[in-house]
């Protein structure tokens, strides 16, 4: 997912986002342990994922970003 996307997303849809991914994660390095997994790549590229929504994230808690309503 791009940064784009994520940072149209609420910060409830983030945080769903990030325990998907977190939960992902885990699966992904059972099946590397087990040997099961095909394709190493996607461990990296979940994390680069989740430490993209930890940013946006970050971004709403100091004040950078303001959530889609609050303003209105």
């Amino acid at each position: 997912m791009k940064t784009a996307q994520l940072r149209e997303m609420n910060e409830m849809e983030l945080k769903i986002k990030l325990d998907e991914n977190m939960e992902a994660l885990q699966n992904l390095k059972f099946q590397q342990a087990l040997q099961q997994l095909e394709d190493g790549s996607t461990i990296s590229k979940t994390r680069k994922e989740i430490a993209q929504i930890k940013t946006v994230l970050n971004e709403y808690k100091l004040g950078l970003r303001v959530a889609q309503g609050e303003n209105e």
